[in-house]
């Protein structure tokens, strides 16, 4: 497939946004990760990775990135005992992660249109 999608990508002024968008065409299929509070789900088997096979697991980047990786880190950091508790109830951390996860997916659907979008003109440009 690789191989397919490098001989695909040509060696024009627009290759490296082809390989963009088929890539992002191909990885389009994998679930999506949702933010949410552990303490509102009682199925403790919904905070593992299946792909890692690891039961608990979190995940978070830097948290100059996204809000939710701000939580995060003050979670994280009052959990530990190395930062001040938090001042939200379970139920509001939810609505938080909830309304990232909207966020996130509002956002992840332009990036979609706008990869069809572009796919279209490419499929017609050849």
């Amino acid at each position: 497939l690789q191989k397919s999608l490098n001989e695909t990508f040509g060696a024009d002024k627009y290759s490296e946004a082809r390989k963009e968008v088929l890539t992002n065409m191909f990885s389009r299929p994998m679930q999506m990760a949702l933010y949410f509070c552990t303490g509102v789900l009682g199925d403790e088997t919904l905070f593992r990775h299946y792909a890692l096979n690891v039961p608990f697991y979190t995940h978070f980047t830097s948290p100059i990135r996204r809000y939710a990786d701000v939580i995060v880190h003050r979670l994280l950091s009052a959990s530990l005992g190395a930062g001040s508790p938090i001042k939200l109830d379970k139920e509001a951390i939810q609505r938080q992660a909830d309304h990232c996860n909207d966020r996130k997916m509002a956002s992840k659907r332009v990036q979609e249109l706008s990869a069809d979008l572009f796919f279209a003109i490419f499929v017609r440009v050849r």
